[in-house]
């Protein structure tokens, strides 16, 4: 009898105790055989980590000793499942639980279509009959990924289809894949890293696969507006995709459409006597692309 394929799910934790502790807990409800989790944190200042590494004995504890931003943090935990003897790596954010079978559900996704990664459907938290993730489309105009079905009833009817973007949220890829084309670009820190991972993924001719029957519940808030912090890195990341993979042609096409909409957003909230996002705007559209990260 074949041995199932070995799963290391790479949890990162940034000052958030409670909900990356419901995480842990849904993973070890999980019925995959072959399945191991690494706790990874993000150089929590209000000691989070510690005291969940003592509540989980258990599960490996990593610490990365700073905040190295959504991207560094998840590398240092590849890093960790890369040097072991995983042959998928799940990375899954602490803000989620998920169901029992969605592991093994996405490991026979990937074992059957031979994709380099697999996304599962993810549910808000708070009303798991509606999506938040059903698959996911690249924008080349946006240098953005755009959620299939977002806000809208689940679809009983949808069935496991390629996609072009890997929500960063929660997705499953293979280990030798992850060895060849690298992880998460440190540079974007937080914010469209997975947009940039996905473009790579796809020009180097692999493919991805969402599988709606693995299931994952995510604590967000329907149309939550942006924070500064998130609008200030979305737009610096957003360019530094268009500088690296896009040609001179798509390049024109997104300056025509993100320039003027940064302007109409910027105005909007200059209106509102919003200034810290009509600066994020402003510093997100026209700012340094090797600037440092502003506080989160």
């Amino acid at each position: 009898m074949n041995m199932a394929p070995k799963v290391t799910v790479v949890v990162l934790n940034w000052c958030n105790e409670d909900e990356t502790a419901a995480c842990l807990e849904s993973l070890a409800e999980s019925r995959y055989p072959a399945l191991s989790i690494l706790l990874v944190d993000n150089g929590s200042t209000d000691g989070s980590g510690d005291r969940l590494a003592a509540r989980f004995p258990s599960i490996p504890y990593l610490q990365t000793g700073s905040n190295l931003g959504y991207a560094g943090g998840n590398n240092r935990g590849f890093d960790v499942a890369l040097a072991g003897d995983a042959d998928f790596i799940f990375v899954l954010n602490n803000d989620t639980t998920v169901d029992p079978n969605c592991v093994d559900l996405l490991v026979s996704a990937a074992q059957e279509t031979n994709a380099a990664a697999v996304a599962p459907q993810i549910l808000y938290y708070d009303d798991p009959s509606r999506v938040w993730y059903a698959g996911g489309v690249m924008s080349r105009m946006r240098a953005l990924g755009l959620h299939v079905g977002e806000n809208q009833p689940i679809d009983p009817n949808q069935r496991r289809a390629p996609i072009t973007f890997l929500c960063g949220c929660a997705f499953l890829i293979r280990a030798d894949v992850l060895r060849s084309v690298g992880g998460f670009d440190e540079s974007f820190f937080a914010y469209a890293e997975d947009v940039e991972l996905s473009i790579r993924l796809l020009s180097s001719g692999f493919h991805l696969i969402y599988e709606p029957a693995a299931r994952v519940l995510h604590r967000v808030e329907p149309a939550a507006p942006p924070t500064p912090f998130q609008i200030l890195q979305r737009d610096r990341n957003r360019r530094r995709i268009v500088r690296r993979h896009y040609g001179a042609l798509e390049r024109l096409q997104f300056a025509l459409w993100f320039y003027p909409t940064r302007m109409v957003h910027a105005l909007r909230y200059v209106a509102g006597a919003d200034r810290a996002r009509a600066r994020a705007i402003w510093d997100g559209a026209f700012g340094p692309l090797d600037g440092r990260r502003a506080g989160n």
